[in-house]
């Protein structure tokens, strides 16, 4: 079957695309345990993004889980193939010319490496939201490290399963020790290069 699908060869490019919307399109990519902060976070930089006029679109577990990827548990395979449907549908956005934000724990290396690879790295930021277990369970903003220290949870990052922290992200965030407003700051400064066009 697969040589059958052909490619369309469509008019329209990216750089057309992003030329219309005046910035360039790439990927934020935020990981870290569970209430370290990444949706918070991710949530400040779209709001400053759209003050600016950036077209923005962010992906969480909230649209993604109860969608397209509603079929998946959080076993270790379904947590992969979860990343592997979000790193595709991330690389049609950025084509589509947005710029997209992702708030997912993505506990495994292999994984984000895969999104990079997708996305191509050019288009892949990185931002590890680093905040600590003990941290993270005393906030339990959903109340699930409850649940997992109760048995109720399986294969809970940090408590039943593994968190590989990444090896060299682009911006990493020390949430114990930085404000909300610090680490937006940090993140708007550092992509605002990455927004602009080459003709500017």
């Amino acid at each position: 079957m697969k040589e059958n699908i052909i490619p369309h060869s469509y008019q329209i490019s990216v750089d057309d695309r992003k030329k219309l919307n005046q910035h360039n399109s790439f990927l934020l990519w935020f990981t870290g345990l569970s209430g370290s902060g990444k949706s918070t976070i991710a949530n400040v930089v779209e709001q400053e993004l759209h003050k600016k006029g950036v077209k923005t679109y962010t992906l969480d577990g909230d649209n993604i889980r109860k969608g397209i990827n509603k079929d998946l548990t959080f076993a270790p395979e379904d947590r992969t193939e979860n990343i592997r449907r979000i790193s595709e549908i991330s690389a049609l956005m950025v084509d589509a010319g947005i710029v997209v934000l992702a708030a997912f724990v993505s506990p495994y290396k292999k994984d984000r490496i895969s999104i990079k690879n997708v996305v191509k790295d050019v288009n892949f930021v990185e931002i590890y939201i680093n905040t600590s277990v003990e941290e993270c369970e005393r906030r339990d903003v959903k109340g699930l490290y409850k649940k997992a220290r109760a048995g109720e949870i399986k294969n809970m990052t940090g408590i039943s399963s593994p968190y590989e922290e990444p090896d060299n992200p682009a911006i990493e965030i020390k949430t114990e020790e930085r404000t909300v407003e610090d680490a937006v700051a940090e993140i708007m400064q550092y992509i605002a290069p990455k927004l602009k066009q080459n003709n500017e």
